[in-house]
């Protein structure tokens, strides 16, 4: 197929996610670029990108970088692919959807984004502003503590990536996608409801925001205050009427095909918002997460004291820089109200 008919995946937020993701596409013949900022838009334009997988060890790929839409021309075979965090979603959607694109009309109107984000927001927000939203139910344990350097550990597949239009149904785009990401290491399956999966995900990642706060999120006292946000997001999440896969079936999407092997000396000991503090940040996902549950919470009358404590104290923490694993368990469920 000529290079012009095949489409080019523009990543926006090159970190774990996007950097994977925009990485192992790179690598297996499709036309990629990768934004970035700061330092490690700077390294990846010095050194490359050093991405690291079990298949394949730790390769350097020279994906092309930019830093912002000023710098690309825009053209009807573009897919925006944004994976950035969801306290920066607004500000990227700014960015983009009024940008030209050759031929006539705007990024909005006529080329499709896919969020592969954690959360729900991020495609409603996106809908605003382009007329093609495609959503993705991320399940990618990967790696960002570094400039220039993505590691996704897992194994026989770097991850699990649904794929669905927004609200619903599947396209061409959303076909060619998938096939494209199932031949780049990722397992890609096509769901009619993606956001079916993206809100049974919400509910796995409160869990991001005690794996983060607490030093031990494996102690007792800690599974206490997780059980207790996942038994006010399932009241919420009943109230609203809304369906959603159940922890059984992302376990399935794992089991088989996510193989992580024992952590390394150095390697990140958390997810993404244990990520985002480490490398101090500065901010966390915790509104688009916990902060998710809380409103839906005030939308139904139902009560979410703890994921609105867990909401808050993440806030604090991310702002002030603290680092990640600066409560026990005890102060973390004390804090929380348990």
């Amino acid at each position: 197929m000529a290079e012009q008919e095949t489409p080019r995946y523009i990543v926006i937020g090159a970190g774990a996610i996007g950097g994977t993701i925009g990485g192992r596409l790179h690598e297996s013949g499709h036309r990629v670029v990768l934004v970035a900022r700061g330092a490690h838009l700077a390294a990846l334009r010095a050194d490359g990108l050093r991405l690291t997988t079990p298949d394949r060890g730790t390769r350097v790929l020279r994906v092309p970088v930019v830093e912002g839409p000023a710098a690309l021309e825009l053209t009807e075979r573009d897919v925006l692919v944004l994976a950035v965090k969801s306290q920066h979603t607004e500000a990227a959607l700014a960015d983009w959807a009024d940008r030209p694109v050759a031929g006539g009309g705007t990024a909005g109107e006529r080329l499709a984004l896919v969020s592969a984000q954690n959360g729900v927001e991020n495609e409603r927000a996106a809908l605003r502003r382009f007329r093609t939203v495609i959503g993705m139910c991320v399940v990618l344990p990967a790696e960002y503590l570094a400039a220039g350097e993505v590691s996704a550990p897992c194994r026989p597949y770097s991850g699990v990536l649904t794929v669905g239009r927004y609200p619903d149904g599947t396209d061409a785009t959303v076909t060619r996608l998938a096939a494209d990401l199932a031949g780049s290491g990722f397992l890609a399956p096509v769901a009619e409801s993606v956001m079916y999966w993206k809100y049974g995900k919400l509910v796995t990642n409160l869990a991001n925001t005690v794996e983060a706060l607490c030093a031990t999120p494996g102690e007792e006292t800690a599974k206490r205050v997780l059980a207790a946000a996942t038994a006010e997001a399932d009241a919420v999440l009943d109230a609203a009427g809304i369906d959603r896969a159940g922890a059984a079936d992302l376990a399935e999407l794992r089991t088989g095909k996510l193989e992580r092997p024992a952590p390394t000396p150095g390697a990140a000991q958390g997810g993404s918002s244990w990520q985002s503090l480490a490398r101090g940040a500065g901010s966390i996902e915790a509104d688009h997460l916990n902060g998710e549950i809380v409103l839906l919470g005030r939308l139904h009358g139902v009560p979410t004291p703890v994921n609105a404590a867990l909401q808050s104290l993440a806030n604090v923490v991310a702002r002030e820089q603290r680092g990640p694993g600066t409560l026990t368990a005890a102060e973390l469920a004390a804090a929380v109200g348990i």
